[in-house]
């Protein structure tokens, strides 16, 4: 997914952050076997694959 997002992301100058869900019992608890998981804030955009029409949609509602 961090593939496929990275270019989406660079192209709307927006930043990722990404964070390891087993280092952390809270996210593991919260999260389990749904990684990947790609969120924007706590909104969901999608999980296990890259949904790039959601990713898109998001990021048109984003722009300036």
């Amino acid at each position: 997914m961090r593939a496929g997002v990275a270019p989406l992301a660079a192209a709307a100058g927006i930043g990722l952050d990404e964070v390891d869900v087993d280092r952390d019992p809270a996210l593991e608890a919260r999260w389990g076997e749904s990684v990947p998981v790609l969120l924007a804030g706590e909104r969901e955009l999608c999980r296990y694959r890259l949904d790039r029409a959601a990713v898109a949609a998001y990021l048109a509602g984003t722009a300036r």
